[in-house]
């Protein structure tokens, strides 16, 4: 019996070539294979989750994801407004047909004004909010680095923050006069504490490891803030611009509307304050909507461009866009 069993056995290997494995062979290889695939496999996922999928994306998508989307939400904004006026919800002169506003619109355009009027105020806001940045970023990385500076300085950013720009008018006026100067001065006052927390924030957050391997290849002081702190604290920047670019919009639309004078120029603020004046409620509604739309145009024309290519820089935005 057992000389038919190990007939057989050799019949077998014999048929395999005798490549049959055994059981100690079989434990042996996978043994040797194993880990080293399971860590092969593991590295490619990680590389794989790391590295960043990005496509090109098409007209049709960018139409309906980016375009389309604004455009349903005005066109509803105007269809609900035609149905109050038609229904008598409130008298007309509270709530004026679009039509109305739209005239008002179109005889600034031809009168030569509209452009006039909008140029007047994003002028000032953006050189107010080149101050504001110039003077805002230097202030924000001594309160970041310097202890006892932050001790001091840090809870009277956050507390001019949190002050409602339109305070700044009145001693502004009193100070500084009916003037341009007095416009900026209201500027910075409501961006440069916007504009330092955001930087402080970002730097709050930058790795003490990336100050260490600074300091390790020679970058110290000045270098360091160029080369370290500011790169590493890209996004949180870039998040005090934003708010600081609305502080900015803010107050000086706030000071427009308060201060008025010939020498000032006429802008979005003033041309707001004159309807009122005039009882003239589409000219108000139109007033509104053209300081809207400007604040929003500057932020899709300017930082929300900035805030992508950091995010994408740093593979936060797995989609081109």
């Amino acid at each position: 019996m057992a000389s038919s069993k190990t007939t057989r056995g050799a019949a077998v290997e014999e048929a395999d070539g005798g490549k049959r494995p055994t059981e100690k062979s079989t434990a042996k290889s996978a043994g040797k294979a194993g880990p080293g695939q399971d860590l092969a496999g593991l590295e490619a996922g990680l590389d794989a989750l790391d590295a960043v999928q990005t496509k090109r994306v098409s007209a049709a998508e960018v139409l309906v994801q980016k375009v389309l989307p604004p455009i349903v939400a005005v066109a509803f904004v105007l269809a609900l407004w035609k149905v109050l006026v038609v229904a008598k919800v409130t008298p007309d002169y509270k709530l004026p047909d679009p039509g109305l506003v739209w005239d008002s619109l179109r005889q600034l355009w031809l009168q030569g004004e509209l452009l006039d009027i909008i140029w007047t105020s994003v002028s000032r806001g953006l050189f107010g909010f080149l101050i504001a940045l110039a003077i805002a970023t230097p202030l924000g990385l001594v309160v970041a680095r310097v202890k006892f500076i932050r001790a001091g300085l840090g809870p009277i950013l956050s507390g001019l923050q949190s002050l409602p720009s339109v305070a700044w008018v009145p001693p502004a006026v009193i100070w500084l006069g009916l003037n341009d100067q007095m416009m900026y001065t209201v500027i910075l006052l409501g961006a440069v504490p916007s504009i330092a927390n955001g930087l402080v924030a970002g730097i709050d957050q930058v790795p003490p490891l990336f100050l260490r391997a600074g300091r390790t290849l020679g970058a110290r002081g000045l270098v360091s803030a160029r080369h370290i702190l500011l790169p590493a604290a890209l996004p949180g920047y870039v998040a005090g611009l934003k708010q600081g670019w609305a502080f900015s919009w803010r107050s000086l639309m706030a000071a427009e509307i308060i201060a008025k004078s010939p020498d000032l120029g006429l802008g979005l603020g003033q041309y707001l304050e004159n309807q009122r004046n005039n009882s003239d409620m589409a000219g108000v509604l139109l007033g509104i909507l053209l300081i809207l739309v400007v604040g929003i145009a500057i932020e899709l024309l300017i930082f929300a461009p900035i805030e992508r290519r950091v995010l994408r820089s740093r593979g936060l935005l797995a989609s081109a866009r």
